[in-house]
């Protein structure tokens, strides 16, 4: 070890997270419960990045396997938050309802074909007619409507960083410290690992889970591991407060690329789910485009202002699904990232699987197909229904 660097003070861990977001927060308390000692390292704050803008959405309808079977172990464990985590704020997950409008027959032939896995899996999703969808979201347009798909458990927390805060006292209750620390390196250290830490300090630790987004692939290329993952950014719309009630479902309507909510404190989001993905395009682009999606579908939203953007950022991966599970050839060193955008809506499934590979050193079955070694040759699921 260099002299010119100092030991920080957690000693030695059983385990060592690289990154304090929710998907981190979620495997130190997981990791906790299996009596493992735990640092998490961060060095822009516990909830940070890509967890602080998240609007809190919480869904079932996914159109692979392994995406329906994390969602509906994610969506029972948030059902019991209160047991679970004992949150010091009740985040409220409310059951608005997600629709999936089909303007065509193609995807409603799509929507139709994940209905079906869903159904197989337990998801309470069901198509409805554009009457049928007319009457549970008010003000929607079905005049171009051929169907959607409809299920009433999904909807939003009401204070989204509320869960980020339980998962990180939880985790605290357990044991696990928090280091507002950079980690700049990881190194083979013996049976062990070395992180090494702006600054000039390091950190010992058995065990290594890489939880750090778009970060992950800098922090592993360097140990001959290359993970596609790349930062994509995101945008959402969002008006002032409004008093009377417009819009209570999430509405998504992928041939527009569209999606609109209003949120418990009487905001409307709304986004061009292409936004930031277009060679060219900025805000005004953006704007145009939610403007001619609501005008044709969800008109009661024509005189509401969106005066506030908010960026936002996935970190992706070219077939949509998390990176999660042990390295080949790396003992001890986890991956927990690539989560598409859907972190908070997954992370007590996601915190739970890391936990378990690594205190088996394997991944269980039913989630191989987010196995790292997937790229290197294996075979893809994509994942298509990203909002």
């Amino acid at each position: 070890m260099s002299s010119s660097l100092n030991e920080v003070g957690v000693g030695s861990v059983d385990v060592a997270i690289v990154g304090a977001g929710i998907t981190g927060l979620s495997a130190a308390w997981h990791l906790t419960q299996r009596g493992l000692s735990v640092a998490a390292f961060d060095g822009t704050g516990i909830g940070s990045g890509a967890t602080a803008v998240q609007p809190g959405g919480v869904r079932q309808q996914w159109g692979t396997e392994v995406a329906c079977r994390m969602a509906r172990e994610a969506y029972a464990f948030y059902n019991e938050i209160g047991e679970r985590l004992a949150p010091a704020v009740d985040p409220q997950l409310r059951a608005c309802g997600y629709l999936f409008v089909a303007l065509g027959d193609d995807e409603l032939a799509a929507q139709r074909q994940r209905l079906e896995l869903q159904h197989r899996l337990g998801v309470p999703s069901r198509e409805v007619t554009p009457a049928e969808a007319g009457a549970l979201v008010e003000g929607l347009d079905t005049s171009a409507m051929v169907g959607g798909v409809w299920c009433d458990q999904d909807g939003y927390f009401d204070r989204p960083l509320a869960v980020v805060g339980a998962f990180a006292d939880a985790a605290t209750r357990g044991g696990a410290t928090f280091v507002d620390r950079r980690v700049e390196k990881v190194v083979r250290d013996g049976e062990g690992w070395r992180l090494e830490l702006r600054g000039g300090e390091v950190a010992h630790a058995g065990a290594v889970v890489v939880a750090a987004a778009w970060d992950t692939p800098e922090l592993l290329s360097p140990l001959g591991v290359d993970l596609p993952i790349e930062r994509e950014p995101k945008y959402l719309f969002y008006s002032d407060p409004i008093r009377e009630r417009l819009l209570e479902p999430l509405v998504i309507v992928p041939e527009l690329h569209f999606a609109a909510k209003q949120l418990a404190d009487g905001s409307v989001l709304a986004s061009d789910l292409g936004g930031g993905s277009r060679e060219g395009e900025g805000k005004e682009d953006w704007h145009r485009n939610v403007r001619r999606a609501i005008s044709k579908t969800l008109p009661i939203l024509e005189y509401v202002s969106f005066p506030v953007l908010v960026e936002g950022f996935y970190d992706v991966t070219p077939d949509r699904q998390p990176v999660l599970g042990p390295i080949e050839g790396h003992d001890g060193l986890f991956v927990a990232a690539g989560l598409n955008g859907r972190g908070l809506m997954m992370a007590p499934t996601i915190g739970r699987v890391i936990a378990e590979s690594v205190a088996t050193g394997a991944m269980e079955e039913s989630m191989a197909a987010l196995s790292p070694s997937r790229f290197g040759g294996g075979t893809l699921t994509p994942e298509l229904q990203v909002v």
